[in-house]
């Protein structure tokens, strides 16, 4: 019997595209949503783009009828796409260890990537792998640093950011995690050294082929996860909206949070994701992330490695979709042998990420800099 994988949030934007890939792949999935309807067209949609897939159906709440529904429908692996993972437990992950399925999520939630260690010793106990974070950051992220790392003797500086294209398509779980922490104070973190306010910090970031975006301060793993990992000194992540308008505009709602204003911005994830449409006028469906490494060389001398990715076409939202799609295909292969609880940090390389991403509208480009 093919082993079989599960998809959580399958009709999701990210889920989607895990599910054509992995159909494609020729991988018997399961793809699960709360709405039958929604599940029986997309499994149309999958048919028709690839006759011989190998797609089941499943409608249900994960987060009540989850045990049940892992009895009925066996997979090896669980891919759980339902953001937002903000203030999210563990238990998804959790039943999936009890029954000794393989778990991966796609969270960019700091506090539950970096806190999923303490499942470990129950994974490794049940032999299953559970990664939290298979997306962009950290999955990408540390796999460029896993790559260049080797040309430092001391990273000591990580300035790095994302910025999608305007019209490219994006989901509310994002919206909802990026407004979750607009004008806050993010949490203090290994190399934090001054207070640090969501969405401000603006800085004009220069890129390959698509020109200069707007950057300003976002709350993710990596913030937590790399200096303990990579021993630098300074980091700093921010996200960009292509359109100046629509990114300063984010940028007073900070303020308005920040001057201490009563308001609840997540609450309008909706309303602010559908105005954030009336831009696509002005922008492209072409985005980019930048990753800016400094340090010393071996040889003692100031270094800088300047990384970028970029995605042309709408091709963007593909890239977060790459390490859960690559996880998947290793375990049902037998070749991942490693057991227990960790966020997505050296387990994939930066080579096999390009390679998932043939035949998109996605390149990389690299420069050294002594």
């Amino acid at each position: 019997m093919d082993k079989k994988v599960l998809i959580l949030g399958s009709c999701g934007m990210f889920g989607q595209r895990i599910c054509f890939a992995l159909a494609k792949a020729g991988i018997n999935i399961i793809i699960a949503g709360r709405s039958k309807e929604k599940v029986d067209e997309f499994k149309t949609d999958i048919i028709s783009k690839y006759p011989n897939a190998k797609v089941k159906t499943a409608a249900f709440d994960a987060y009540q009828n989850f045990n049940t529904e892992l009895l009925k429908l066996k997979p090896a692996v669980v891919i759980n796409t339902c953001g937002p993972f903000q203030n999210a437990s563990y238990s998804i992950a959790e039943i999936c260890i009890q029954k000794r399925i393989h778990y991966l999520d796609l969270a960019d939630d700091r506090d539950f990537v970096s806190g999923i260690h303490v499942l470990d010793e129950h994974a490794k106990k049940n032999s299953v792998l559970v990664v939290s974070g298979a997306s962009t950051v950290p999955g990408l992220s540390s796999a460029v640093l896993e790559k260049y790392k080797d040309k430092f003797s001391q990273i000591e500086s990580l300035i790095f950011g994302i910025s999608p294209g305007g019209k490219t398509q994006r989901g509310l779980a994002t919206t909802q995690s990026v407004l979750s922490y607009l004008g806050k104070p993010l949490k203090p973190y290994p190399s934090y050294i001054k207070k640090c306010y969501g969405w401000q910090n603006v800085y004009c970031q220069n890129y390959p082929e698509i020109g200069k975006r707007w950057m300003a301060n976002c709350d993710i793993p990596d913030l937590e996860l790399f200096p303990e990992r990579y021993g630098m000194k300074h980091i700093q992540f921010s996200a960009g909206m292509e359109s100046s308008i629509l990114h300063f505009s984010i940028w007073i709602m900070s303020w308005l949070v920040r001057l201490g204003l009563p308001i609840q911005l997540k609450k309008y994830a909706k309303f602010f994701l559908y105005i954030s449409h009336w831009f696509d006028w002005m922008s492209t469906q072409n985005g980019g992330m930048h990753m800016l490494i400094k340090g010393k060389d071996n040889k003692n001398n100031v270094k800088e490695i300047q990384w970028f990715i970029i995605a042309k076409e709408g091709d963007g939202p593909q890239i977060p979709c790459v390490p859960a799609v690559i996880l998947a295909k290793k375990l049902l292969a037998g070749d991942i042998k490693e057991y227990g609880a960790m966020a997505c940090m050296g387990l994939i390389t930066l080579e096999e990420y390009m390679q998932e991403l043939d035949g998109f509208a996605i390149e990389q480009h690299c420069t050294e800099k002594i």
